[in-house]
């Protein structure tokens, strides 16, 4: 069913929430300290959705979002596997941020952090998983993304989510000008809780108990890929995924070229030592000069 947006510079593409994603927030602070170069920006938006597979089958870039990105990268590169047969090398899946309206001065759309850089919740952007998929499959990837929902109520699986950066999105080349849109439509209608398409507007509110999920033209809302730290990362939400899957983000950093470096700032571990050290020296500054 179809019904029917600071330290920024604006593009087409609003503190940092202090929402109960506080566990996974808390969890980084503590461990993850993931070293990536502050090199000015590499490539962030989506890629051109010009490839062509071996099929003869033109590729587009599609991105999806549900709550916590984490265990979305994991349910899609599970349907990569199993609907496209791709090998590990070949798989395109990647954590990121979309359905803003702004970047910073840099570039940048960047995880909450300690320097407030690029942050993705102020920019009013929202965590998706961005995958390279043959148009002819957008309707299969889009039935995937609907059944990640929870059965029973229709809304992400962690409620704790709250707030824009969780919100319900999808993006494709065009929007619903794309000729496989009808098939994202029939999958929102196929699914029990028949979700609602809506077009974004950019930094949309939050859309928990609202049946709807915002679609956008990649075109105008770029994806940006995350952080590498939260490439191929574990959810909080049941095991581990397993040293095999963990290891996936240096085979696509070193190897398939998929993961790049963003620029975005280290990971929490490196910004709370630093933010302590210039809280120490201040310190000491101050009892200097008393």
């Amino acid at each position: 069913m179809i019904g029917g947006n600071d330290d920024d510079t604006t593009a087409r593409t609003s503190s940092m929430n202090n929402s109960s994603d506080m566990d996974r927030r808390s969890f980084l602070f503590k461990k993850l300290s993931i070293a990536s170069s502050l090199s000015l920006l590499a490539s962030s938006s989506s890629p051109a959705a010009a490839a062509v597979d071996k099929n003869n089958n033109k590729d587009a870039f599609v991105y999806f979002g549900t709550g916590c990105f984490w265990h979305i990268q994991n349910e899609f590169i599970k349907a990569e596997r199993r609907l496209l047969g791709r090998k590990d090398i070949e798989l395109t899946s990647r954590t990121g941020y979309a359905g803003g309206t702004k970047v910073d001065s840099k570039g940048r759309v960047c995880y909450h952090n300690l320097n407030f850089a690029g942050d993705y919740g102020r920019m009013g952007h929202a965590e998706v998983v961005g995958i390279t998929i043959p148009e002819s499959k957008i309707g299969d990837f889009a039935q995937v993304y609907f059944s990640l929902f929870d059965p029973n109520n229709g809304d992400r699986v962690d409620p704790g989510d709250k707030g824009r950066e969780y919100r319900y999105l999808l993006g494709l080349p065009g929007g619903d000008r794309h000729s496989q849109f009808a098939s994202i439509v029939d999958a929102a209608n196929q699914d029990p809780n028949k979700k609602r398409l809506v077009p974004g507007r950019g930094g949309d509110p939050d859309t928990y108990r609202k049946g709807i999920v915002y679609y956008y033209d990649t075109n105008e809302f770029p994806f940006y890929q995350a952080e590498k730290y939260h490439q191929f990362h574990n959810d909080f939400k049941g095991p581990p995924y397993g040293q095999d899957y963990n290891q996936l983000v240096d085979l696509e950093f070193n190897n398939g070229g998929r993961i790049m470096k963003t620029g975005c700032p280290d990971s929490f571990d490196n910004q709370t030592k630093l933010r302590s050290s210039i809280k120490r020296f201040k310190e000491q500054q101050k009892q200097s000069s008393s």
